[in-house]
């Protein structure tokens, strides 16, 4: 089994980073023979989608080569994809943001009516957030449920399956 964990936020020790360690361990101890991927999507070099659709026909973005390149490869060869990001203004962090738009053509296709389909059905996900905002306003307020929706959306349209989501509240306390 193949993971690969896209650590979205710019912290490499921090509270998303410590939630997507346990996320991994919790998965190795499951499945010890698994082979774990981690990028940190904050050292990934990229340029912002374009928005031409031709990945759409494509299956790969049509950008010069770079690292999100590097992750759509490593998105088609995965068993489950574990996402992780810091709540921002309810949603995913903005370079994660940027890295999934980038990826649309190895996500999902397109048919000849421009209906869009899943590439990933039958493939698992997890989701890992955290915010400052304190439990139950996270939610109510909209901040760790928008950036979960957000995350969700990209991954159910690709046809993942969300498994699992982690939440991390009143962060700044900690």
């Amino acid at each position: 089994m193949k993971i690969l964990v896209l650590q979205g936020s710019p912290r490499k020790s921090g509270n998303v980073a410590g939630l997507l360690k346990k996320e991994g361990d919790r998965l190795l101890k499951k499945n010890p023979s698994a082979e774990i991927l981690w990028e940190n999507v904050s050292d990934l070099n990229f340029d912002f989608c374009h928005g031409c659709m031709a990945c759409r026909s494509k299956g790969s973005c049509v950008l010069p080569e770079d690292d999100a390149h590097k992750i759509e490869k490593e998105i088609k060869e995965c068993d489950m994809l574990v996402v992780g990001t810091p709540v921002y203004w309810g949603n995913m962090n903005g370079k994660l943001k940027c890295l999934f738009d980038r990826l649309v053509g190895v996500m999902m296709g397109e048919s000849k009516h421009g209906i869009p389909i899943p590439l990933h059905k039958g493939k698992k996900a997890a989701i890992v957030t955290s915010c400052t905002t304190p439990f139950p306003f996270n939610y109510i307020c909209g901040q760790s449920g928008g950036a979960v929706r957000a995350v969700r959306e990209v991954l159910k349209s690709s046809g993942f399956k969300v498994i699992r989501k982690t939440n991390l509240s009143n962060t700044k306390r900690r």
